[in-house]
């Protein structure tokens, strides 16, 4: 095995109750798992959050879905499980077959599952409704749009309206306008909901951001009390979806320009990150000086040095930006408490590490190449992006301890 990944179910679970008592009693989290649990594998990620006490589980499609379920029944667990990207028609035999809960936007949608749920009225089938409050990706535009699914919803009985979601584009960013003027139109759309006369279990907005962020809270460990009111206005329950904090990492919480308020993150130094990314030197060299290292030969061997030679790269998800040069320092790996730094260019399979310093270091020994010393924030920095690509990037044989 080149190379594997490590995920700490106890950390994971340990995430999630933090999340949990941070939003406090009166609002659920949905744990997100989607995109194969942001690369942490989704099915042994959901077994441990559903023991962890997940109600919700998020997941990308409804192939998705049907592979987490399957882990979960052989646990003996099941929440129920959010399909989070809109339902395709030729998904809703198996939405319905699996009992999955769609996110839905348009009455196209919901007649094709009620199609294959047999417009059965004694048995409606439960979809969640997402509304575009301002990020136009996915959702029903408030207003007249939003009135012609409620009326649809409202002369039919096979679909039942189960939930009303909306998303955030700058939940990270304290007192944002854009988020205000979002919870503005989201709070309007639950009043549409209301006055046709329909009653969803399930309220949900937000991401970890959300949680995070402390102009969204009520005190330093309260509720979100902006979405407990609206969740009571249609006599629901409110809800939060929680995906990258769950692994242990959360966006910088950003300021408004002119804001006041507190920016401080309430979560970031408590979370534990959930991967650990290793692999095993198989090969160590000595290099004179002047010696050309790697590709194209960016790297010049400034002194007598001696070299790891590691069996992973961008194609593996070590991002090609971590390559160091004679102008420009990349990135490290950890022996122990030990910093090994790259030298030359990322290949595709391999990197090559100065270990000159750690003499120790032979051939079979483990390297950190994502984890305590050296993590996903770092890797992001380096290679000019977020947290979230890089921990999805990575491609590696997976084991739960």
């Amino acid at each position: 095995m080149k190379s594997w990944v490590e995920i700490s179910g106890q950390r994971l679970a340990a995430n999630y109750r933090l999340l949990a008592d941070m939003v406090g009693a009166e609002t659920s989290v949905m744990a997100v798992v989607k995109a194969d649990a942001y690369g942490h594998g989704a099915d042994p990620c959901a077994v441990v959050l559903a023991a962890a006490g997940a109600e919700w589980l998020g997941v990308t499609d409804a192939a998705e879905g049907v592979a987490v379920q399957a882990s979960l029944a052989q646990a003996g667990v099941q929440p129920r499980m959010l399909v989070m990207s809109e339902a395709l028609g030729e998904e809703a035999e198996t939405v319905v077959e699996h009992g999955l809960t769609p996110v839905v936007s348009n009455v196209e949608q919901m007649e094709a599952l009620a199609r294959a749920a047999g417009n059965d009225a004694s048995r409606p089938f439960g979809v969640h409704l997402e509304v575009d409050t301002g990020m136009a990706r996915q959702g029903v535009s408030p207003g007249g749009a939003l009135d012609d699914v409620l009326g649809w919803l409202s002369r039919q009985s096979a679909i039942s309206l189960d939930g009303v979601m909306t998303h955030f584009a700058s939940a990270e960013i304290a007192g944002s306008h854009q988020t205000s003027e979002q919870r503005t139109r989201f709070e309007q759309a639950v009043g549409q909901v209301v006055a046709a006369g329909l009653k969803p279990a399930w309220v949900h907005a937000g991401n970890s951001s959300t949680i995070d962020n402390p102009a969204d809270a009520e005190t330093a460990t309260g509720s979100l009390p902006w979405l407990v009111n609206v969740a009571r206005m249609a006599g629901a329950r409110a809800m939060v979806r929680s995906g990258l904090a769950l692994y242990g990492y959360s966006l910088p919480v950003e300021r408004e320009q002119g804001y006041g308020g507190d920016a401080r993150s309430r979560i970031r130094s408590r979370l534990q990150p959930v991967m650990t990314w290793k692999t095993r030197v198989t090969g160590v060299r000595e290099v004179e000086p002047g010696t050309k290292i790697g590709y194209n030969g960016t790297y010049t061997a400034p002194h007598r040095m001696r070299l790891a030679l590691l069996p992973v790269g961008y194609a593996d998800g070590l991002r090609r930006e971590l390559s160091a040069t004679g102008a420009h320092t990349g990135g490290w790996v950890m022996f122990g408490e030990a910093r090994a730094a790259l030298v030359g260019r990322v290949s595709m399979n391999l990197t090559i590490v100065d270990v000159t310093g750690i003499q120790s270091v032979a051939v079979g020994d483990e390297a950190v190449v994502l984890g305590a010393g050296i993590t996903a924030d770092d890797h992001a920095r380096l290679a000019g992006t977020i947290p979230y690509e890089i921990l999805c990037g990575v491609k590696s044989t997976r084991c739960l301890r």
